[in-house]
C-alpha cells in the first residue's frame, strides 16, 4: 500500500500540470474549465508542501521522541483516554485495522477533493470561504509542523503498534537513518483538521436534511487516527483549534469588511444629498 498516497514531487508536477492547463484554457475563453484546473492545482499544491514538510522536518529525530512519549504523559495526566487502550482493543479484529489503514491513507484526500468539487459546481458563492479556510488552516498547520513530533506508533515502549506496517499498509517510504519520511510531522493532525473542515462546510452550505451524515467522517477519521497510532487526541485537538482561528479571523475579516462597505454607503449618500441640496 506505498503508492495510495502521493508523494510531494508528483503531486507537485500534477499542480504544475494543472496550472499549466488553466492557464491554457483560459486563453481559449474556456474560463470554467480554467477555474476548476486551476483550484485542483491549488489543493495538490497544498497537499505537496504538506508532504514535504513532513521530510524538511527530519531533525532532531531524539527530540521528536522526547515530545511524544511528554505529549503521552501529559494527556494521561489530564485523563485524557489512552490511545494504546483505543489501538489494543482493536487489533484482535484484523479485518477492522485493515479497514481503518485504508481509511487513513486515502479518505482525507478523496472526501477532501470531492467536497471542493461539489461546492465549486453547486454553490459556487460559498467556494470561496471554504477554498480560504482550506489553504489558510492548511498553511498554519505546516508552519507547525516544522517542530518535529513524532507519532504514537513510533513509541513501542508505551503500548503502541505500528499497524500500517504490520500489515503491510504503510504509506510511508524507505527510512532514512533509521526513521521513515513524513512520520515526524505528526503535530498538528491535517487529517483531523481537513475533515472537521469538509463536515462543517457541507453542514453550513447544503440545506439538504442529509447533509448531517457528513458528521461521521470525522468521527470515523478521528477513530481511524488513533487506534493506528498515527496521531495523539492532542494532535487532533490543535488542529481543531488552528480550524477554529480560521474561522474567527474570517468573520473578524467579514465584518470589517462590511462596515468599510457601510461606510462608503454612508459617504456616498452624504454626498448625493449635498449636492441635491
Amino acid at each position: 500500500m506505498q503508492n495510495l498516497t502521493l508523494t510531494w514531487q508528483s503531486a507537485g508536477g500534477a499542480a504544475v500540470a494543472l496550472y499549466g492547463g488553466a492557464y491554457a484554457a483560459a486563453r481559449v475563453r474556456r474560463a470554467g474549465a480554467s477555474a476548476i484546473l486551476r483550484e485542483a492545482g491549488t489543493l495538490l499544491a497544498l497537499f505537496a508542501l504538506w508532504q514535504l514538510v513532513g521530510r524538511l522536518s527530519l531533525m532532531s529525530t531524539e527530540h521528536a521522541l522526547d515530545r511524544a512519549r511528554w505529549i503521552h504523559r501529559t494527556e494521561l495526566a489530564f485523563g485524557l483516554p489512552d490511545e494504546a487502550a483505543w489501538q489494543a482493543a482493536v487489533t484482535p479484529y484484523p479485518a477492522l485495522i485493515k479497514l481503518a489503514n485504508y481509511y487513513y491513507a486515502s479518505m482525507h484526500f478523496t472526501v477532501m477533493i470531492g467536497v471542493l468539487l461539489w461546492v465549486f459546481l453547486r454553490h459556487r458563492e460559498r467556494y470561496a470561504w471554504v477554498r480560504t479556510t482550506v489553504v489558510v488552516t492548511t498553511a498554519v498547520c505546516l508552519v507547525v509542523q516544522f517542530l518535529p513530533v513524532a507519532p504514537p506508533r513510533m513509541l513501542p515502549e508505551n503500548g503502541f503498534v505500528d499497524v500500517a506496517a504490520e500489515y503491510g499498509q504503510s504509506v510511508y517510504g524507505a527510512a532514512v537513518g533509521g526513521v521513515k519520511a513524513a512520520q515526524l510531522s505528526a503535530m498538528p493532525s491535517v487529517h483531523v483538521a481537513w475533515c472537521v473542515l469538509v463536515a462543517v462546510a457541507v453542514v453550513r452550505v447544503s440545506k439538504s436534511p442529509l447533509r448531517w451524515l457528513m458528521v461521521l467522517h470525522p468521527v470515523l477519521t478521528i477513530t481511524v487516527v488513533v487506534v493506528t497510532a498515527n496521531h495523539f487526541w492532542a494532535d487532533g485537538l490543535v488542529a481543531v483549534a488552528i480550524l477554529a482561528l480560521t474561522y474567527a479571523a474570517q468573520r473578524a475579516v467579514a465584518r470589517r469588511r462590511a462596515r468599510r462597505a457601510g461606510d462608503v454607503r454612508a459617504v456616498e449618500e452624504r454626498e448625493r444629498l449635498a449636492v441635491q441640496g
